[in-house]
């Protein structure tokens, strides 16, 4: 990276011209990109377009502060400036219901554990394709799953958050969109949310499909709109494109790893692997069904043996052409979680510099990214506009 910004002006002048021109369209519209137009007028190319670049996106909230998936994680997040929050991703109730649980499997976000009524509940499901112990979802009705109380998911990084173990239910998604509404009202500016489709495919064949239930809660509540303030992802390209018959909300595709496959490409034998969908013609097909993707941070500067960053890759620049925005996911403070160049110690707990990783992310061009700390990554992109 040194090598292509030789001195600090010179830096600073490429990211101020790059973030002006994201914030006049990612897509590529006024780059004089192609493909841009298409998808920003399939699905109006207004709202999510018009949102602060880099896009700070609250990761489940405020995660890194208080146990996901929680009013109180959603609302944290808001406070610090998240411009959007990821609320939630939807799994289904064993009555039909959505609720926001990062996984099916309950036993390490819920005290379920500890609930004698509940024991006979566990059990072990393959769950895309890994066999996976516990309780799931999909065995509870949604009066049952209320008597639960949310817990921190990684204790070991965060024992902090243990603090507020037990204070909140699991929040559903229709409870979710009113509370969108009641906090865009008591704030005066438009809330965005940014929920997933979690194992669409699994949950398909249990006949409890995900995206009819999203849409006809979008659709109840008016914001099935292109301009809806709600983006909806998912890992799994077909749930993504079934939500694309099904609504106007912008969309996106989440991207794990390179050699990866999407689960629904196993099940239907699709032989693609993720490193095929960041090639100028997968991103192409993608843009043809969704407005944007949400690739993991490696595939947006790999790193090395030893964990440092190396050379940022050309998917920023290749999805930019074929129209589609990117929100790669997560920046999180902990050092595990951090560029090994980027820790500080090896303290499981403790924070490195992640300032300093969020402008290395950022100077790539990225539209936004999803974030457990809002308030680092409002801090760093105010520096990072400042250079």
């Amino acid at each position: 990276m040194g090598a292509q910004e030789p001195n600090g002006q010179e830096r600073g002048t490429a990211r101020r011209t790059l973030l002006g021109a994201a914030v006049l369209g990612a897509g590529g519209a006024v780059l004089g990109l192609p493909g841009a137009a298409s998808a920003g007028e399939r699905h109006g190319g207004g709202g999510y377009r018009n949102l602060p670049k880099p896009t700070i996106i609250g990761h489940r909230g405020a995660s890194g502060y208080r146990p996901e998936h929680t009013f109180g994680s959603y609302q944290l997040a808001l406070d610090l400036g998240a411009d959007i929050v990821e609320a939630g991703d939807l799994v289904p109730t064993k009555d039909g219901h959505l609720v926001c649980r990062h996984e099916p499997e309950i036993g390490g976000t819920t005290d379920v554990a500890a609930h004698p009524e509940f024991a006979a509940r566990k059990t072990t499901k393959v769950l895309d394709g890994v066999p996976t112990t516990g309780w799931f979802t999909e065995d509870f009705t949604l009066a049952e799953l209320k008597t639960l109380r949310a817990v921190e998911r990684i204790p070991a990084n965060r024992p902090h958050n243990t603090l507020y173990n037990g204070r909140w239910e699991i929040p559903t998604f229709e409870e979710v969109l009113r509370w969108q509404d009641e906090q865009t009202r008591k704030r005066g500016k438009q809330v965005w949310i940014y929920p997933e489709t979690k194992h669409p495919t699994y949950f398909r064949a249990l006949g409890l499909g995900l995206e009819e239930r999203v849409a006809k809660l979008l659709r109840k509540h008016g914001k099935d709109g292109k301009d809806s303030p709600v983006i909806l992802q998912s890992f799994e390209p077909t749930s993504v494109e079934r939500l694309n018959k099904l609504v106007g909300n912008p969309l996106v595709v989440l991207l794990s790893g390179a050699d990866t496959r999407p689960w629904d490409f196993v099940a239907t034998g699709d032989p693609r692997t993720v490193a095929d969908l960041v090639t100028p013609k997968g991103l192409k097909w993608i843009a043809s069904f969704a407005q944007g993707i949400g690739p993991t941070l490696d595939l947006v500067i790999p790193r090395d043996a030893a964990g440092n960053l190396t050379t940022p890759s050309p998917l920023v620049a290749d999805a930019h052409r074929a129209g589609l925005i990117l929100h790669p996911y997560t920046m999180r403070n902990e050092n595990p979680f951090l560029p090994a160049d980027f820790r500080k110690g090896t303290d499981p707990t403790g924070y490195g510099d992640a300032f300093g990783a969020f402008q290395a992310y950022f100077a790539t061009g990225i539209d936004g990214v999803f974030s457990d700390n809002a308030d680092t990554a409002v801090l760093a992109r105010a520096d990072f506009l400042a250079r």
